[in-house]
């Protein structure tokens, strides 16, 4: 009898990718997407718990932020009191025989002559910190490309000028600002230039450092000059630290009672703290009441300002220390 037995060849099913033990088909999409969901769990990091020593420093913290905001919220809450419960209830909360609403904020904008003012302290802070932050990061960026013994001897100036004390050279500045025509509303905003440049320059000349010279060499092959490559590759590198010298510049000049009052004629020409000082009477009189109305509203403008460019400010003096 013949062996009709053939040799039948089987084929062996290859396992196929994307399925689970039990046999259910698996989008290879889905695996990736778990897999990365996966991953992000891993990445997510738990939450701190506070530790037993942490408590004394958020108590210090706690403290020292309840310092410095007190005074804030006494000022606040006294511009809305009438004037004879300022000195015998000025802790005390407004209640219906003192609260007073915004009168106080009426009578003593009509006193100073509150608008003229905060017009004059606009114009004053705006241009001079653009005149600041425009030439200063030039100067910053002349120092650090080129190398000159000048250049290193202007830095020197710069930093040097942070050392000496305003008091020391207010008296000749006034002197020669006066014999120079700079006692004006636009004359001031030049020798807020000579004061302000130190700090200024010192920050952008920290940032500059860090900037590759090859971006530079990369504009000037392609035909930039100096004045379109700085305005068009350099300074918007600079934007973190333009701003932090805007707000703390800003701060300064809207704020600043002296130099106003040593090189602005009064009568004629006011900012907002020599407009207040006017409230200040004869043989110690003052109207207090009408002066934190008036100081409420001077602070609004700049903590606008600082809010909305809050987050440039730690990244750009970060920046600004990396190189000295």
């Amino acid at each position: 009898m013949a062996d009709n037995t053939q040799n039948i060849n089987i084929p062996v099913q290859k396992p196929i990718v994307g399925k689970n033990p039990a046999g259910n088909h698996q989008p290879s999409g889905i695996k990736k997407a778990s897999g990365g969901n996966q991953t992000k769990e891993k990445k997510k990091e738990p939450k701190r718990k506070m530790k037993a020593k942490d408590v004394p420093f958020i108590i210090i913290l706690t403290v020292l932020a309840a310092m410095f905001i007190a005074p804030i919220l006494l000022v606040i809450m006294n511009s809305f009191k009438a004037k004879n419960y300022l000195g015998t209830e000025p802790f005390a909360f407004p209640n219906a025989q003192s609260f007073v609403g915004f009168d106080n904020y009426i009578e003593g904008a009509q006193k100073i002559g509150f608008f003229p003012a905060f017009l004059t302290s606009v114009f004053i802070t705006v241009f001079a910190v653009l005149l600041i932050v425009l030439c200063t990061s030039m100067c910053a960026w002349f120092i650090v490309r080129v190398k000159k013994w000048y250049s290193k001897l202007l830095y020197l100036l710069c930093a040097f000028s942070m050392i000496v004390p305003f008091q020391m050279v207010m008296y000749p500045m006034s002197q020669i600002a006066a014999q120079l025509h700079l006692n004006n509303m636009v004359g001031i905003i030049f020798v807020y230039l000579g004061f302000g440049a130190g700090l200024a320059v010192f920050m952008f000349v920290g940032f500059i450092k860090s900037v590759p010279l090859e971006i530079e060499e990369a504009a000037m092959i392609d035909g930039c000059g100096a004045l379109r490559t700085y305005f068009l590759v350099v300074f918007p590198i600079l934007k973190p630290t333009a701003i932090t010298v805007a707000i703390l510049d800003a701060m300064w000049i809207w704020n600043d009672y002296l130099l106003p009052y040593l090189l602005l004629n009064a009568t004629d020409t006011k900012t907002l703290p020599m407009a207040i000082q006017y409230l200040r009477g004869g043989y110690g009189s003052i109207d207090m009441a009408n002066m934190m109305a008036m100081i409420v509203l001077s602070i609004i403008p700049i903590v606008v300002f600082y809010l909305i460019c809050q987050k440039y400010i730690i990244k750009g003096i970060v920046a600004g220390a990396v190189k000295g």
